[in-house]
């Protein structure tokens, strides 16, 4: 049997500039870049946005070494393609730190269990409603398990009111998300925050 090493997937190459020498991954993004681009014609921006028509690769290229920054084809799907002269390093950058604020913004939604038993106590219960009135406000999704074990199983269709007590009681706050369903030994119960408009 023959065992095979794994090696990186990142391909250095080294591209000799007319008084540097740069260093470059190929496959950092899936953006093409100065001598990866191979097309015919291309539609060429400029660094300040303004439109400098068709023309070869080459030519862009030769632009761009003149203005001391980078090719990037930002449209390949176009007819013809688009490139853009920018700043490749400054352009990733942003990028990123766009990618980043996003992710920020973005809300995740958690799901909080809260797990009761058919013979809870009706103090029991309103905390357990109170706590998952505090996991509702901070907009997480609550999911109410009701557990049986042993000669409990023979009355779960008679406990379902337990969690219908659940949604009432929460019905100002919350909606219910999924109806009851009996998963095994439990019945759970998924409820989400009230949208208001």
């Amino acid at each position: 049997m023959v065992i095979q090493k794994a090696f990186p997937l990142f391909l250095y190459d080294k591209q000799v500039d007319s008084h540097i020498n740069v260093w470059r991954c190929t496959n950092i993004s899936e953006l093409m870049i100065n001598e990866q681009i191979r097309d015919r014609e291309i539609r060429l921006i400029g660094e300040h946005g303004e439109q400098l028509g068709i023309m070869s690769a080459k030519e862009a290229q030769k632009l761009a070494r003149e203005a001391d920054l980078d090719l990037v084809k930002i449209a390949p799907t176009a007819k013809p393609p688009v490139c853009k002269i920018i700043d490749y390093g400054k352009y990733r950058y942003e990028l990123a730190r766009k990618e980043k604020e996003a992710r920020k913004k973005q809300k995740t939604v958690e799901i909080k269990e809260i797990r009761l038993s058919p013979n809870i106590d009706e103090n029991d219960l309103n905390t357990k409603v109170s706590s998952a009135r505090k996991f509702l406000a901070k907009g997480n999704k609550v999911k109410v398990t009701l557990r049986f074990r042993g000669r409990e199983m023979a009355h779960m269709q008679a406990n379902r009111y337990i969690l219908e007590d659940v949604a009432k009681s929460l019905a100002d706050v919350a909606v219910v998300d999924r109806p009851i369903k009996q998963e095994g030994r439990t019945l759970t119960l998924f409820l989400t925050e009230k949208r208001t408009q």
